[in-house]
């Protein structure tokens, strides 16, 4: 049913209000509806949130984003996890009705004395209701709300201007008053008695005690707010078995018998290096026992060769299952010691959840109810023709649901005992969603700051809908998206049409997929991809070996490396490569350094593109009104990050850059200066730019914005 004043497409409202929208605790949002009403009269809106603890902020008044659309936002920051509500009022605005008709009709002299004597009696209604708790309303809500939310269910006629003023003094209802004896004031001109209501003073004090009448109230929406982790982070995958490993091969070239696993020990030796590169978050592939049924050998091999460990998804052995630790990797009391060490480090453990059986997996024999059998009696492994998964028994979760649900939610609950706040959740959308609906809903109960990310290459409704049951991050199709207009294109989905409740996470490589751009485009390749995933997504992540700019497929045609660390140990020398200028993990660093010292980078919804006349190049752009970067403590424009990329690895390319000015704080004249973070060098610039790029030497620039 349409209220007295209609307010209609709200958002962020995720299936009608079905499920929470999402926001991380600080993240800059907007909240927006349409507003309008009959006739020519003015109306205005406003946002009233409570925070999990029932507290209702002020009103918060929302803008009209362009004349003429009706629609109205606010740009809000909810300071603490939990689910949060939000509701939007609309009103009459009878003081702006008359300041417009007074400003044509008063200096025509039509009506002077009658416009006077109206408008003094609305500035007398406004002077009455002013509470003094209300002298502290401000437009942008950023800490915790400090008034009753017992009225939150009020009638939607109710006019909250008509509410008797509190006791006390407020100078606020003094000056509104001023304004209304000075309309009465017949020693001056009615032009004169007008121009004190047309004040800027005024106008402030009207937007903080507005007048209302008619108020509508919509429905009440919910936010789920999450840790800022959830948002903003750098991932770093990498293989524990492979630090430390010692691999020799045979006289056939084939792995040795001497092959030695690396363990949770060996590999917190990489963990300062990790670190060191500023990433926030290590993500282990399965850590438990591998089966040895169907084991696959080097290279996707069907048959395993003395040495080869198998791969780390095909999960369960006599030694245990999803809660058991692979006795090469070490005991348990290793793995706690390895997520200690990272913490100590400032970096969380990510652990893979993939709910999957070898053959010899202990589900097997002890719950076959779970599995689907073939008309031969045999167990039906897992495929994705032309793929095949024979050393990996697939769950059916229609069999035994509560069984299956009960089992899962142990596992999760045993590794968050040991240390673990994250799980990257192999193949989700191959499970039921209902599934994971209940799953991380109660995960989410009780243990809010437990995220999950869903490692789901399918479609787009798939996708979405697994981010709205409660997925905290995905990964996405960045890696297949190499144009300017496929970027363009996706990442504008990303940052504006889905982020109210999918959480990109941009990684560049993973074990399985190795594009053809980089294979093909050499270190500048590497580069790029870099520089576009720090900087377009608050949350990105390498796959180990990507600093050292492995590139080499299994087969042409094919997104699979060559001796993939998926079925064999891969030890690398980190420091050589270093000290030879053989890696990335100065770029690496460098960028991550960056991403914290500037907080427009640690936002999605800000992104914007700018128009480049070559497709080669690619512009973007981030700002936060208000924030400063670390490095400089710069106020004025807020912090503002500008780059432009050469998406073309073979080549230099020369572009003009036409800037939206005003999307980075900037009128449509000005000059100022931008500082390349990769070169030092700065630039005064215009909102028209010349830029030449050479891939071999920096294939970006990554500017700061200051006037």
């Amino acid at each position: 049913m349409i209220g007295r004043i209609p307010i209609q497409d709200i958002h962020p409202v995720v299936d009608c209000g079905q499920r929470p929208a999402k926001a991380a605790a600080g993240e800059t949002f907007e909240i927006g509806a349409t507003v309008f009403r009959e006739g020519h009269d003015a109306v205005a809106a406003g946002v009233v949130l409570t925070d999990p603890e029932g507290m209702r902020s002020p009103l918060l008044r929302m803008r009209e984003q362009a004349p003429g659309t009706d629609r109205w936002g606010v740009s809000v920051s909810l300071p603490t996890e939990g689910e949060w509500h939000f509701r939007v009022e609309a009103w009459g605005d009878p003081l702006a009705t008359w300041l417009h008709d007074a400003g044509i009709k008063i200096p025509r002299g039509i009506d002077a004395e009658l416009m006077c004597e109206e408008g003094a009696r609305l500035f007398e209604r406004a002077a009455k209701a002013v509470r003094p708790a209300d002298c502290r309303a401000s437009d942008r809500f950023r800490m915790p709300a400090v008034t009753s939310d017992e009225d939150v269910a009020a009638e939607p006629d109710e006019a909250a201007a008509e509410a008797p003023p509190e006791t006390g003094t407020c100078g606020h209802r003094a000056a509104l008053q001023a304004v209304a004896a000075r309309l009465r004031d017949d020693d001056l001109d009615p032009r004169a008695r007008l121009s004190l209501a047309q004040l800027p003073e005024t106008a402030a004090l009207l937007a903080a005690h507005p007048l209302r009448d008619l108020v509508t109230r919509s429905g009440r929406h919910r936010i789920a707010v999450s840790r800022r982790r959830a948002l903003f982070g750098s991932w770093y995958e990498l293989f524990p078995r492979s630090e430390g490993a010692v691999v020799e091969a045979g006289p056939d070239g084939s792995v040795s018998d001497a092959t030695t696993s690396g363990n949770f020990r060996t590999a917190a030796r990489r963990l300062p290096a990790v670190a060191a590169m500023g990433f926030d978050v290590v993500y282990l592939p399965p850590i438990h026992p591998i089966g040895h049924a169907y084991r696959k050998g080097r290279n996707n091999t069907l048959q395993a060769e003395q040495g080869d460990p198998g791969s780390p998804w095909a999960i369960g052995s006599e030694f245990g299952g999803h809660d058991a630790v692979h006795p090469d990797l070490g005991s348990v009391e290793d793995f706690s010691a390895f997520v200690a060490r990272a913490r100590e480090l400032g970096m969380e453990i990510a652990l893979d959840l993939a709910l999957q059986c070898s053959p010899d997996h202990p589900w097997v024999k002890e719950h076959p109810e779970w599995f689907n059998v073939r008309a031969d009696g045999s167990i039906a492994y897992a495929e994705n023709p032309p793929k095949k998964y024979q050393d990996i028994y697939p769950l059916n979760f229609d069999k035994d649901p509560e069984g299956i649900f009960a089992e899962v939610k142990r596992v999760i609950l045993y590794w968050m005992d040991l240390g673990v706040r994250i799980f990257r959740v192999d193949n989700p959308h191959t499970k039921p969603v209902v599934f994971w609906e209940r799953m991380l809903g109660e995960i989410h109960a009780t243990d809010p700051d437990v995220l999950f990310l869903a490692e789901a290459f399918t479609r787009p409704a798939m996708m979405q809908t697994l981010a709205k049951v409660g997925f905290d991050q995905s990964y996405t199709y960045f890696t297949w998206k190499n144009s300017r207009d496929e970027l363009e294109e996706y990442l504008r989905e990303l940052s504006q049409d889905t982020a109210h409740f999918l959480r990109p996470n941009l990684f560049v490589n993973t074990p399985d997929i190795l594009h053809e751009y980089l294979q093909h485009g050499g270190r500048p390749a590497f580069e790029i991809r870099a520089v576009l995933a720090a900087l377009l997504s608050p949350t990105w992540g390498v796959y180990a070996g990507y600093e050292l700019f492995e590139n080499v497929p299994v087969r042409p045609g094919s997104e699979e490396y060559l001796d993939s660390e998926k079925y064999q140990y891969k030890p690398r020398d980190w420091v050589a490569a270093e000290r030879e200028g053989r890696s990335l993990a100065p770029l690496l660093t460098q960028l991550n350094l960056f991403r914290r010292a500037h907080p427009a980078l640690q936002e999605l919804r800000n992104l914007r593109f700018h128009h480049v006349d070559r497709p080669e190049l690619v512009c973007f752009s981030k700002r936060l009104p208000g924030a400063y970067n670390t490095a400089t403590q710069r106020h004025g424009l807020g912090d503002v990050v500008l780059a432009v990329v050469n998406l073309d690895p073979h080549n230099t390319r020369e572009a003009t850059v036409s800037l939206d000015l005003p999307a980075l704080g900037l009128d449509w004249h000005a000059e100022f200066v931008v500082d390349d973070e990769l070169s030092g060098e700065s630039y005064r610039w215009r909102q028209s730019n010349y830029v030449r790029l050479d891939p071999f030497i920096h294939p970006a620039h990554i500017f700061t914005v200051r006037r």
